[in-house]
């Protein structure tokens, strides 16, 4: 369990690199973004899959058919919507949609488990997700009195719409990436995490090649290929690719292998606030006290999450015993 904590903190470390990046390039498309970071994904893949090719050639077909589904839903579609979301109706606004993920990942691996040992009784789950809860709106709540005011209630409708299409898709690919890591534990983590990378890649340069040809019959204003900003966006992307994506990717499936999903669910929340600590450095401010009193119970609620997994695994194990 320690091992699967640690790896879900990496992760949320790497993650939250990707909620300012739509503010670092804000004249850059969503699409464009999401496209890039894969694309960087993929092309670092090639690496680790050249030194791991003995386990990638082990793989079945219904394994890369079950990395291609997890890379179109969890990879290209989650960041397009998420960054779409960011730029048309500001950060605060998709962040807080976004920002439930650990409560609607935990309510959901735990209502349909893809193993009894996933599951765990709701009295003692439920105290964790209600504290985590109401820290997801204590820092939220701060964090939309920041909306500028400047984008047109239509902005902010479509935002949210985009915002809601990410947290599906991330609920989704969680719980399905768990269950196929604990179905197929020879598979290791990293192996996984490039098989994931391979996968997308040319589902995303399809996708950026599609959106060439879109810009180039006069639809939008953007400067395909690299943008107006072309060392910058390369930068970014292959950081993105190499932190967010493989290395990200990697650690979470570690933490896949070794949490109940519902527990791992709830430690999505190191992405909050991982991605809280980096927009305020990016902004060059303190966070308020309300901000700072949500993080204390994010934090909290993690710490009761992890005992009573903790404790539930710890009797069940002596009920085996005995």
């Amino acid at each position: 369990m320690l091992t699967g904590f640690l790896c879900a903190l990496g992760a949320g470390l790497m993650w939250g690199i990707v909620f300012v990046t739509p503010l670092i390039l804000g004249d850059y498309p969503g699409v464009v973004l999401s496209f890039g970071r894969y694309v960087g994904f993929g092309l670092i893949a090639l690496v680790p899959a050249w030194f791991d090719r003995r386990q990638i050639a082990a793989l079945s077909k219904a394994d890369w058919r079950a990395a291609l589904k997890l890379s179109l839903v969890g990879n290209i579609l989650y960041y397009a919507a998420l960054a779409s979301a960011i730029q048309l109706a500001d950060a605060p606004l998709p962040a807080m949609l976004i920002g439930t993920l650990p409560v609607i990942i935990s309510i959901c691996s735990n209502w349909a488990p893809g193993h009894s040992s996933e599951s765990i009784a709701w009295r003692r789950l439920a105290p964790s997700l209600v504290i985590i809860l109401a820290g997801l709106m204590l820092v939220n709540a701060s964090e939309l009195g920041r909306l500028d005011g400047r984008r047109s209630l239509a902005d902010y409708a479509l935002g949210c719409l985009a915002a809601l299409a990410a947290l599906a898709a991330w609920t989704w690919y969680p719980i399905m990436n768990a269950r196929h890591m604990k179905r197929h534990p020879h598979i290791r983590s990293s192996t996984w995490s490039t098989a994931q990378g391979l996968a997308t890649l040319p589902l995303a340069l399809l996708g950026f090649i599609g959106f060439g040809a879109y810009t180039a019959a006069g639809q939008g204003n953007y400067a395909f290929p690299l943008g107006p900003r072309p060392a910058l966006f390369v930068a970014m992307m292959l950081l993105l690719g190499l932190c967010a994506s493989w290395l990200g990717t990697m650690l979470w499936n570690k933490a896949s292998q070794r949490l109940p999903t519902s527990l791992a669910g709830q430690l999505i929340v190191f992405e909050t606030l991982s991605a809280l600590l980096y927009a305020f450095i990016w902004r060059g401010v303190v966070p308020s006290a309300s901000v700072m009193a949500g993080v204390v119970l994010l934090c909290a609620g993690v710490a009761m999450g992890v005992g009573a997994f903790h404790r539930a695994q710890r009797k069940e194990a002596l009920a085996g015993g005995t």
